[in-house]
């Protein structure tokens, strides 16, 4: 299940870098088709609303970037009795995946949360073991299984 859920994940954080590509990619195109055929404010305004937009997607690509480039150097392969980042922990019929903070998701029926090493539940769960018992926000996890 574990190769499953990372491969998922990282095909998820590389469609979205793809994506973000092509919407710069796209507003780049159009803002040289649009200095050939214009002139006045009107231009010089689209202009800028477009550089304004490119900017952000540009910031928006450098995060999920720097996101994908954490996930792929957490080593997933390690096989330990307690959690660590890297561990898929099954608690309560629920999978939480100890990386990136990342969408929740549904594979093979099963739910998948992608939780950051610094999240509050990631953080009690460090060092458990499977059997040990947490409570956060009054909600009991039992620790079922860890890979």
């Amino acid at each position: 299940m574990k190769p499953k859920i990372t491969q998922h994940y990282s095909n998820f954080l590389q469609s979205k870098i793809d994506s973000l590509r092509q919407m710069i990619a796209d507003l780049t195109e159009d803002a040289k088709n649009d200095a050939k055929g214009s002139a006045g404010d009107k231009h010089e305004t689209a202009l800028s609303m477009m550089h304004l937009e490119q900017e952000k997607l540009n910031q928006k690509l450098k995060e999920v970037m720097e996101t994908k480039s954490i996930f792929d150097s957490i080593d997933f392969e390690k096989k330990l009795a307690k959690v660590t980042t890297g561990s898929l922990v099954l608690a309560n019929d629920i999978y939480f995946l100890i990386s990136v903070s990342l969408p929740k998701v549904e594979l093979d029926q099963r739910t998948i949360f992608a939780i950051s090493p610094q999240a509050p539940l990631a953080q009690m769960l460090m060092g458990c073991v499977v059997g040990d018992q947490i409570s956060l926000n009054n909600v009991a996890y039992k620790i079922q299984s860890i890979s």
